[in-house]
């Protein structure tokens, strides 16, 4: 019999200690240390199921290395494979994390259920019949997609074997436990073996294995943040629960970009993509009204139009409020600074309050030329015209300075109607024949003639 094997993890952060203490170190968090036993008892027979054909590596020249692009699963979404990068890579382990109640069980779900492949869908948090439910909420038949109920890897992997899945999915790691480590599901040391094996078996059978993770209160994935630099691809579901829509966005991609950005409406029939952003970014208005101002920004390679809302009111207690939802506090004072400094508007006394519509943060450099828009209408109350846009970066100087693919915003705001975009005088632009007119503008000056 193994002698009893024990060590102290901290559940905040997962660093370890070789007795108890009162605080963390690492994170400075009071009582979050406890014992666990890391001893694992001797394996049985059983082995993780391996592919037939078991690869050895060897060395091999770089230049020997094939290059070709090996096949990616297609998801059946196509905002779900733009954020992946073209789809699933085969033996790639993909973590998906988000609020309590935000859709990551539904969405993995609603995918598994539209999949071709055969797909396995485990559940350690809700029965057969709970998920059954939300399938029938979800309109979607398949004849693919396995349902387990189950939390200990090794049955899991038994069933995996005899059902020999196309792709995996978990939901979620911090339910499962291993009988190879003895403390509870959910600790430090269960999660990191379960991510192991799971990491085991997607390597050697080339099957993807998505996973739901939890997370803490401060908003990142609840466990060892081992756990994140172990798989592939770490996902984030964002959004505000009082809100429809929802944002998917990858903060590790080991084969893709991380700008890409995957937008989803909650309905009461699932999630529907939404595959032109801008429609819901930007209000329906019956008459123009003062205060709104439409940026033309990009989340990664995609060219979205929102809208900014600005209300400049006289301060009635004294100290005037600087408030902004959506787009950086500190920024804002900049912009403010700038228009008091350079074209003279006297703001010092008035409250100035921002939004961004849809409830999205922004932090592209590129729609400060629309909030500076937004202010000036507000202040003068003055109605921007709804065909306008703006993309363009203001310094502190006054002076308007170009922005990165600003072509690509001009052609986004041709297609949705747009009749004037105005952009810096430095940008170097090649379109020819636009509908659209192109206002190039140097200072904030020339701003606030057109605009006042």
């Amino acid at each position: 019999m193994a002698k009893v094997k024990t060590t102290f993890f901290c559940q905040n952060c997962g660093s370890q200690y070789a007795k108890w203490q009162g605080q963390c170190t690492s994170c400075k968090e009071w009582n979050t240390i406890s014992e666990e036993v890391i001893q694992k008892p001797e394996k049985s027979d059983w082995k993780l199921p391996t592919s037939s054909t078991k690869r050895v590596s060897k060395p091999l020249l770089i230049n020997e290395i094939d290059t070709s692009q090996e096949a990616r699963l297609d998801m059946r979404d196509g905002e779900f494979n733009r954020v992946l990068g073209g789809g699933m890579v085969h033996g790639s382990l993909t973590l998906l994390g988000g609020e309590p109640g935000i859709g990551k069980s539904t969405l993995l779900l609603q995918i598994a259920l539209n999949l071709e492949y055969k797909t396995l869908y485990v559940s350690g948090e809700e029965s057969q019949k709970q998920i059954k439910m939300r399938a029938g909420r979800i309109q979607s038949n398949s004849n693919n997609c396995y349902i387990l109920t189950e939390t200990k890897t090794q049955n899991i992997f038994k069933q995996i074997e005899a059902l020999e899945p196309d792709i995996v999915v978990i939901d979620s790691i911090q339910t499962l436990h291993s009988d190879y480590i003895e403390s509870s599901a959910g600790s430090i040391s269960q999660i990191k073996e379960c991510t192991t094996e799971l990491i085991k078996f997607a390597k050697e059978t080339a099957t993807p294995v998505l996973l739901i993770g939890h997370i803490t209160k401060d908003g990142h994935i609840a466990g060892p943040k081992i756990l994140e630099h172990m798989v592939d691809t770490v996902l984030q579901f964002e959004g505000d629960r009082n809100h429809v829509f929802r944002i998917l966005r990858a903060n590790k991609n080991r084969f893709g970009s991380t700008n890409e950005l995957g937008i989803y409406e909650m309905q009461g029939s699932g999630l529907r993509e939404v595959t032109n952003p801008s429609e819901i970014l930007i209000s329906e208005k019956d008459e123009e009204l003062s205060g709104n101002a439409v940026a033309a920004t990009l989340e990664g390679l995609r060219p979205l139009m929102i809208e900014v809302q600005a209300l400049v009111s006289t301060a009635v207690y004294g100290t005037p409020q600087r408030s902004a939802t959506g787009f950086n506090a500190k920024r804002l004072n900049m912009l403010l600074a700038v228009l008091e400094k350079r074209a003279g508007f006297r703001l010092g006394a008035k409250d100035v309050f921002l939004n961004i519509t849809g409830g999205i943060t922004v932090d592209d450099p590129a729609i400060d030329l629309a909030v500076v828009a937004s202010i000036l209408s507000s202040n003068e109350d003055v109605a921007l015209p709804s065909t306008y846009c703006f993309a363009a970066e203001v310094g502190l100087s006054g002076e308007i300075r170009p922005v990165q693919r600003v072509e690509q915003r001009i052609l986004e705001a041709e297609k949705l109607g747009f009749s004037t975009i105005f952009v810096s005088k430095y940008n170097k632009i090649a379109l020819k024949n636009t509908v659209i007119k192109i206002q190039l503008i140097s200072k904030i000056e020339d701003l606030v003639g057109f605009l006042v």
